[in-house]
């Protein structure tokens, strides 16, 4: 790998992935995609000339160096990674920026290991906006001389990638990360409802309260929106829901007690459950100022 530039498949066109597989076909990585949906993968491949259509996990695997994989559970990655398995090679390398448990990066990467494939859990930040502008956060767990192979790859979607430690260490600091997100979340949702409630003028106090200490990447790109009762675009709420029983579970093992994941968990899981009955999609964590608003 260290000879020439790695030849990078990509696993997962969703909301993020695709864009994160745009960036590396536009630098010229990008070997081949797979997607559970094959439409999205003859539709990724007509807007990117050259991207091969891989017919399963494995045979993608067999023509790459780097596998990268974007999915959205536990499942889904466990599942993606045993039927990639018959092709992949010794030296390769398996990264995964999903955002799954901790212990299951782990697992991954001892069976990896015992075919000689490396293993990276690298599960990203920066949202939906992060990922089209190629300015994503990295949080990676594995060994070194592997993370030390992916400088070109994490640098064509990424605006900073640091390895924290060993297999799992990547998932752990996403687990901080969202329940920061989730807190976060919370207070700009209420602050921006009280807002409402108090007939402030809506414009002005983004503008201030972006410019001081409230100001946050979560103000500052779903603020305007949220006030439209606009949530079309970003992050579902169902997969913050989702991420933050991964955190449940992470702080139980840790014997850590939160005061904020007790609210978020009981909010998100009253919005998916009230946007699910009213027949919506999913939307953006953002929807959560619809619960504060009644409160």
């Amino acid at each position: 790998m260290q000879e020439h530039r790695p030849r990078c498949g990509f696993i997962g066109l969703g909301a993020m992935g695709s864009p994160m597989a745009g960036h590396l076909h536009r630098h010229g990585l990008l070997t081949a995609v797979w997607n559970r949906s094959l439409g999205k993968s003859e539709q990724f491949a007509r807007d990117h000339a050259g991207v091969g259509i891989a017919e399963s996990p494995a045979g993608l695997a067999r023509s790459v160096d780097v596998v990268a994989i974007c999915v959205s559970a536990d499942d889904d990655l466990r599942a993606v990674v045993a039927a990639m398995e018959s092709g992949l090679r010794p030296g390769m390398i398996v990264v995964d920026h999903s955002t799954v448990a901790p212990a299951t990066a782990r697992a991954l990467a001892d069976r990896l290991g015992a075919l000689a494939v490396a293993f990276v859990d690298a599960p990203v930040t920066g949202g939906v906006e992060g990922a089209k502008n190629g300015q994503l956060a990295i949080m990676a767990g594995g060994e070194a001389a592997a993370f030390g192979n992916l400088d070109e790859v994490f640098g064509a979607y990424g605006k900073v990638w640091r390895l924290l430690g060993p297999a799992g260490a990547g998932q752990s600091a996403k687990a901080v990360n969202q329940l920061m997100v989730a807190g976060i979340a919370e207070a700009v949702c209420e602050g921006l409802a009280l807002v409402e409630k108090l007939d402030l003028p809506q414009r002005e106090m983004l503008e201030l309260l972006g410019g001081g200490a409230a100001g946050s990447w979560f103000l500052d790109k779903r603020g305007a929106t949220m006030l439209a009762d606009s949530f079309e675009t970003g992050f579902a709420p169902a997969l913050l829901l989702k991420d933050l029983r991964i955190v449940e579970d992470l702080l139980a093992q840790a014997g850590f007690e939160s005061s904020v994941l007790p609210a978020a968990l009981e909010d998100y899981s009253h919005l998916v459950e009230a946007r699910q009955d009213d027949g919506q999609d999913d939307g953006d964590i953002s929807a959560l100022i619809r619960l504060k608003r009644d409160s």
